[in-house]
Formats: structure tokens, C-alpha cells, sequence
């Protein structure tokens, strides 16, 4: 593959229809998911000690679920997504955090 065309392939993939999912409508209520799309890519071209000419390109993308608009009654809510891995990394770092200012307010006194 050309980079020319992991270029446009990339361009194609990045769409509005990555961040937001198709409505879907169930008892009077429209629900329209959300991400968050991220991606980068690269490519380069050169020629050898022997003339040969040569190319290579990549692209890659990543997508995470944010929340969704929640439409109900002629009212829109938005309802985020709750990440519990980023959610218990932060309590453990915060937990972390009060040990060692706790040892060392503790230290501190004993001197």
C-alpha cells in the first residue's frame, strides 16, 4: 500500500460517525453514544546503497467510550461513561499519597 493511500484510508476512518454511534430509540427515549477517537500515523520512502527503492506507511486509532446524550421528553441529559479502571487508579494513587504524608507528619513528631 502506497502512503498515498494510508493517508485517505486514515482521513476515511476519522469520521464524525467514530465519535457518535447511530440513535438508538427505545419507549419514547433516544440514546446516542459517544467516544473519544484518537489516531496518528506516519510513513517514508527511500532509496538503498543499491538503488532500490522502497516505502512504508502505518496509521493506527484507538476509541473509548465517553457517555451518551440521553433524549427524552423533548430533554437532553448527558450521562457519562464511569471508567472504573482510571476511576481505582485514582483512589489508589490518592490512597498512596495520605500513607506517605501521614508517615511523614508522624515522623516529623516523634523528632
Amino acid at each position: 500500500m502506497k502512503v498515498d493511500e494510508i493517508l485517505t484510508a486514515a482521513r476515511d476512518a476519522m469520521t464524525v460517525k467514530r465519535v457518535y454511534a447511530e440513535p438508538i430509540e427505545r419507549d419514547g427515549t433516544t440514546i446516542i453514544g459517544v467516544a473519544s477517537v484518537s489516531g496518528g500515523g506516519g510513513g517514508g520512502s527511500g532509496i538503498d546503497e543499491e538503488g532500490q527503492e522502497g516505502s512504508g506507511a502505518g496509521f493506527g486509532m484507538g476509541a473509548k467510550p465517553v457517555g451518551a446524550y440521553v433524549i427524552r421528553d423533548g430533554q437532553v441529559r448527558w450521562q457519562p461513561a464511569v471508567d472504573v479502571n482510571r476511576l481505582a487508579t485514582v483512589a489508589g494513587v490518592v490512597a498512596l499519597a495520605a500513607v506517605i504524608v501521614a508517615g511523614r507528619i508522624a515522623s516529623a513528631r516523634a523528632r
